[in-house]
């Protein structure tokens, strides 16, 4: 009887995901969004393929954990690609998921009230709800899909999306890649091996078999066409990767598939130590870099929040407003100051 009640009550942990078909008509899109997320996909590939001499610039926060300060963040990135629209894509980061080394917070949609509660229904209307009034702005999002079944909720919103460097030699998340509509960028690995995101992208752009879910929450099989516009995303791994010599390395390595000779830095990360300030120092390299004629350097990764630094979570009604609690962000005077040096460099290009 004891182990009867036990079950019992394991079983009454259980709870069913939420289906898209629900959340969609909770939160449904419009056509100036779909029009919004359309043209950033269409210009990203353009600057990927070398055919927009613009730069694409990834810039916010490192997780989304507080949706008010979020849209109070993008309404600042509104005012900068409004400013610099002629000469920079810039797109703002909704990083939802969060892969840990061991343990740790795994982002709004697994666990929104940050407590461990695991409210993945409340996190996915959460992060829906969210990335629709950003879009409305007139802000197009980025994220990095880590859970494939997660996608199919908010894919549909993103303009630009991540493989990140631990899942990057994951064949199912290659799969995903191969079926997403918007570009993808695969990170190197974590020691800084960039052939095993080179093999991803190539294994990206061609069909595959990935199994799925519907928006009633049915598997289903598809059959994907490959995404044209994967592409590497250089975070740094034992040592930074960003310098002339590190470029100059993997474009080689690009050309042997035959494979756009474009790429995007990640400023933080292993190439900035995780040291927020850093992030000035590598945005200075490639600044110089282009000035001096790349035009391998496509696009570029910034981590930016409201206040620079990070704070660890001790009780939700503590935390300080508009700063990061996982990766060190920079601050927004930062970060105006690196997207006007990134458009001042981009300048000779034209």
């Amino acid at each position: 009887m004891k182990k009867n009640n036990e079950f019992k009550n394991f079983r009454k942990q259980k709870d069913l995901l939420i289906t898209p078909d629900v959340l969609f008509k909770k939160y449904t899109s419009n056509s100036n969004i779909s029009n919004l997320v359309k043209l950033t996909r269409n210009n990203i590939k353009n600057i990927l393929l070398g055919k927009d001499k613009r730069l694409l610039v990834i810039i916010g926060p490192c997780s989304i954990h507080d949706t008010r300060a979020t849209i109070e963040y993008a309404k600042k990135i509104k005012v900068f690609r409004k400013k610099y629209s002629s000469r920079l894509e810039i797109v703002m980061r909704t990083y939802f998921e969060k892969p840990r080394t061991v343990l740790g917070w795994t982002g709004l949609i697994s666990d929104p009230d940050l407590d461990g509660t695991l409210n993945i229904n409340k996190g996915l209307s959460l992060a829906r709800k969210l990335l629709l009034k950003i879009n409305k702005l007139g802000v197009p999002t980025a994220t990095e899909f880590l859970d494939p079944l997660i996608s199919f909720f908010i894919s549909d919103l993103i303009s630009w999306g991540a493989i990140g460097a631990r899942t990057t030699e994951s064949q199912i998340h290659r799969e995903l890649a191969s079926h997403l509509s918007c570009p993808v960028g695969f990170k190197n690995g974590t020691d800084g091996n960039v052939l095993i995101a080179i093999d991803a992208i190539r294994s990206a752009q061609a069909s595959h078999l990935f199994l799925s879910s519907d928006k009633f929450g049915k598997v289903i099989i598809n059959h994907t066409l490959g995404n044209s516009c994967a592409h590497i995303i250089m975070r740094g791994g034992k040592l930074p990767n960003y310098y002339k010599k590190d470029i100059d390395d993997v474009i080689k390595k690009l050309k042997i598939f035959n494979l756009p000779e474009h790429l995007i830095i990640d400023f933080s990360h292993s190439n900035s130590f995780k040291n927020h300030k850093k992030q000035l120092d590598v945005a200075a390299s490639v600044c110089k870099q282009i000035f001096e004629g790349s035009t391998a350097i496509s696009g570029v990764m910034i981590e930016s929040f409201l206040k620079e630094g990070t704070q660890i979570v001790h009780n939700k009604t503590d935390l300080i407003y508009g700063q990061s609690i996982t990766d060190s962000c920079i601050n927004l005077k930062d970060s105006s100051d690196i997207l006007k040096q990134l458009f001042n460099a981009v300048k000779i290009r034209f």
